[in-house]
């Protein structure tokens, strides 16, 4: 079987974002896993790290690549990326749970469409997602 090497990457920096929501690990890793299966992702792992004073790090690995954000919660800021292999998984939706759980103020976001050759950014369409 041959695979495509198609992929889309999605990174979000937003901003203005409720410092308990950023500085929770344990509340990151559940919007996370939740994110990815609204998506359709297949979650293969979860890795968190809450540091002090604050911050969190937090990733998951998917079949279809990963999803991580970066928390600087002194600052309301986080930065968000999604990159999934294959057409059968569109990362924008993760991208819009995680943005629509953490209601930041200001949103910032780029698309890179990989695998194609030269890589080309797009702005994506960012939309409120429904959470479970």
């Amino acid at each position: 079987m041959e695979y495509s090497t198609f992929g889309r990457h999605v990174a979000v920096d937003t901003w203005g974002v409720d410092f308990e929501r950023l500085n929770s690990a344990e509340y990151l890793q559940a919007q996370m896993v939740e994110a990815a299966e609204a998506c359709g992702a297949t979650v293969l792992s979860v890795q968190s790290k809450q540091f002090e004073p604050q911050g969190a790090t937090v990733l998951v690995l998917l079949s279809e690549s990963h999803l991580s954000i970066h928390t600087y919660p002194e600052r309301g800021f986080a930065a968000i990326d999604c990159y999934t292999c294959g057409d059968t998984v569109d990362p924008q939706l993760a991208i819009d749970y995680l943005v629509s759980a953490l209601k930041p103020e200001k949103c910032y976001a780029k698309k890179l469409v990989r695998g194609l050759g030269e890589m080309t950014v797009e702005t994506p369409e960012m939309k409120q997602a429904e959470l479970v």
